[in-house]
């Protein structure tokens, strides 16, 4: 009959990060193992559990027997089951035993091909096994698979050691009602389990049936058994305190806190108003790193001084844990605060020369060098933007300075926030200062980009000298390796030329990093490499926003120098494929592309049309289409209007069909033919000034 299964390790606390992931693992491995040997259904649903001291899954129509099954297996090839005269051999005797089918003789067999030559094989029917025999395999390979981050021994009460990520106390196992005979690191299965360390009643809670687990928990064990439901909990209850205030909470911190308690309560808490004259980021960090709090801001952001906790304990008279949580984070605000006084004594500026002391990279020089080289790049580049160049190369001076800083060796993640922050104290001006922080932009997909120039050009500048300079020496990217993130730093170029406009050359942006390397021992030219990878970042990038692959290789075939206005010819392939006339125009353009590559070289370099070959009226009407057409897509190019230009393009579908009707391309007059050739070349420059339309056809 079918029914729920349900099985449990109840445990000593488990590692909070690792908490979802060992769940994850436990539920599927178990799913996947039955599923397997046929031990589900097709509807049967997968619930997991995870507390912090509890894996568990729920599965319902979990069958008590699993079906017997016809199995056709082959025994062995006829040339060796048979002797030469014909008769079983010794060896047919043997894996027949092997096999478990002594009596078997030959002609119970069946003999079938197997691919080249002949087989005997044996069809038979295997009567199904029960769950407990089943699971029981199934429950040993699923825990020896599970991630765990390090692993524990210790000793049973029988004197056996056991290895598991913490101490296993109770191993509950129930298909409906009925316990299943299983055993797992030295325990048996049953029907209890234990409830929440200080709300329960103390004692182990019995579970009656499979699906009761979750409410017997529950309402008697004051434990919320599933992750998500305890973590939807905590969001429900902070957003209830929060009041017009607006709570910090991201994901991965909502996961960890729900991963340490069982039964989630929240409380308010403060901390002194005098601590607020520390950056707000500072406060933050450390109270959601360090003590695993949610920091309130209000309706503009700004950091509030009360703060809420996430306790594992419900009380009439929270006084206790809130005075306990109040003094515990007030030490790491005055360290913060600390730490923000001692950093303002030193300007960014006085710190630069120790920069020298901090190692880059052995073949590329310490920070103070890679210093120089952003400054220089981002120098060069202001200058080709028209930007301020001594701003520019003022904030590519001092963006790594606060690495130096105490703050920043608390807090790594706080690096360009503080170099901001300390850099408008000293007075510098506020585009330097922002530098400091938006040359780290864009850190990752979707994240803002800078929202200044001298920002952008030092963000530009930074992302490609690691870029150039890494793979220079050796260390780009393979397969899922990417140490030095150049595939970020390489996708957030891609994303400033794109999204700021930027009328920048790829090339000459490259030639610029390529520059600032020089005299470099280690140094080898990776620009043509380099390219080629960007331009696969804005690929991706671009299929990412929802442009096809054809269309987006229509715009980047041709491998552009510059992408300011590749989404907006993107748009024009988009409005010029829904045309009517695409079809036919694309499918032209790819048979021209095919007939240039073939004659490319026996055609003579910038051959004129001349009107007096054109012999056929198909060839004549073209000719004549394209002259009263070029000013129009000239002016519509010029005007960066490529969708007009590519709609201009449609009207000569009907002399091209008939062109490619009527005319033949490759007469034996070899003038006739280098005419015809320099009129598809010319409409094939016409045809792919914005876009190379035959990857359409593709």
């Amino acid at each position: 009959m079918n029914q729920t299964l349900l099985v449990e390790i109840q445990t000593e606390e488990l590692p909070p990060k690792a908490l979802v992931k060992l769940g994850a693992a436990f539920a599927n491995g178990i799913a996947n193992g039955l599923k397997a040997r046929d031990f589900l259904e097709a509807d049967s649903v997968v619930t997991p559990y995870a507390t912090p001291r509890r894996l568990a899954v729920s599965i319902t129509n979990v069958r008590a027997t699993s079906p017997d099954k016809q199995i056709r297996e082959k025994v062995l090839p006829v040339s060796v089951a048979l002797d030469k005269d014909g008769n079983p051999s010794a060896p047919l005797a043997k894996k027949l035993a092997a096999l478990g089918f002594p009596d078997l003789q030959i002609g119970d067999l069946e003999r079938a091909q197997d691919g080249k030559a002949e087989s005997f094989f044996h069809t038979y029917t295997a009567a199904g096994s029960a769950l407990a025999d089943g699971l029981q395999d199934v429950l040993a390979e699923t825990v020896a698979k599970l991630p765990i981050p390090k692993v524990m021994s210790y000793q049973r009460p029988s004197g056996d050691t056991v290895h598991f990520v913490r101490p296993v106390h109770l191993l509950l196992a129930l298909h409906g009602e009925q316990v299943l005979p299983l055993s797992l690191l030295g325990l048996e299965a049953g029907r209890q389990t234990m409830g929440h360390r200080f709300l329960s009643h103390g004692g182990p809670i019995t579970v009656d049936h499979a699906d009761n687990y979750a409410a017997v928990l529950e309402n008697e064990g004051k434990v919320l058994s599933s992750a998500e439901a305890r973590k939807e909990s905590i969001r429900a209850q902070l957003l209830a305190k929060a009041g017009a205030d607006l709570v910090l909470m991201p994901e991965s911190l909502l996961d960890e806190v729900a991963a340490l308690v069982e039964w989630p309560v929240v409380y308010e808490c403060r901390f002194e108003e005098e601590f607020l004259a520390v950056p707000q980021e500072c406060l933050i960090l450390t109270m959601q790193t360090n003590q695993k709090y949610f920091a309130l801001t209000d309706a503009n952001g700004k950091l509030r001084s009360r703060f809420l906790i996430v306790s594992n304990l419900a009380t009439d008279d929270p006084s206790a844990i809130v005075g306990g949580n109040e003094r515990v984070v007030r030490p790491r605000l005055s360290d913060a605060k600390f730490f923000f006084e001692q950093d303002k004594k030193k300007t960014l500026e006085s710190r630069l020369p120790f920069l020298a002391n901090v190692v880059y990279h052995n073949k590329l020089g310490t920070q103070a060098e890679r210093s120089q080289r952003v400054m220089r790049l981002a120098g060069a580049i202001a200058k080709r933007l028209g930007y301020d160049v001594a701003l520019a190369e003022r904030g590519a001076m001092l963006a790594k300075a606060d690495l130096l800083t105490d703050m920043v060796g608390e807090f790594p993640e706080l690096q360009g926030i503080m170099g901001t922050y300390y850099a408008r104290h000293d007075g510098e001006h506020e585009e330097v200062a922002l530098a400091a922080s938006e040359h780290y932009q864009p850190r990752f997909a979707g994240d803002a980009l800078p929202s200044t120039n001298t920002g952008l050009v030092v963000a530009l500048a930074d992302k490609l000298e690691t870029l150039v300079g890494i793979w220079a020496i050796g260390l780009q990217p393979t397969g899922e390796k990417d140490p030095f993130a150049l595939r970020r730093h390489a996708l957030g170029v891609m994303r400033m030329l794109v999204e700021k406009r930027l009328p920048l050359s790829i090339s000459e942006l490259l030639a610029d990093a390529a520059a600032v390397f020089e005299g470099q021992a280690a140094f080898k030219d990776p620009r043509a490499e380099v390219t080629v990878f960007m331009l696969d970042r804005l690929r991706g990038m671009l299929r990412e926003r929802g442009f096809t692959p054809n269309e987006v290789e229509a715009v980047l075939a041709q491998n552009p120098d510059r992408v300011d206005d590749v989404v907006q010819r993107l748009e024009a392939v988009q409005a010029f494929a829904a045309l009517p006339e695409s079809a036919s125009l694309a499918a032209a353009n790819k048979r021209i592309t095919n007939i240039l590559k073939k004659n490319e070289e026996a055609m003579p370099q910038d051959a004129a049309i001349k009107a007096e070959l054109l012999v056929e009226p198909a060839e004549s009407a073209l000719a004549a289409k394209m002259q009263s057409l070029e000013s129009s897509v000239d002016s519509a190019f010029a005007n960066s209007d490529f969708t007009g230009a590519l709609k201009t393009l449609a009207l000569m579908k009907e002399e091209v069909d008939a062109f490619f009707n009527d005319v033949m391309v490759m007469a034996d007059d070899l003038a006739l033919r280098n005419n015809r050739l320099a009129l598809l070349s010319s409409l094939h420059g016409m045809m792919n000034r914005v876009a190379d339309i035959s990857k359409l056809a593709a």
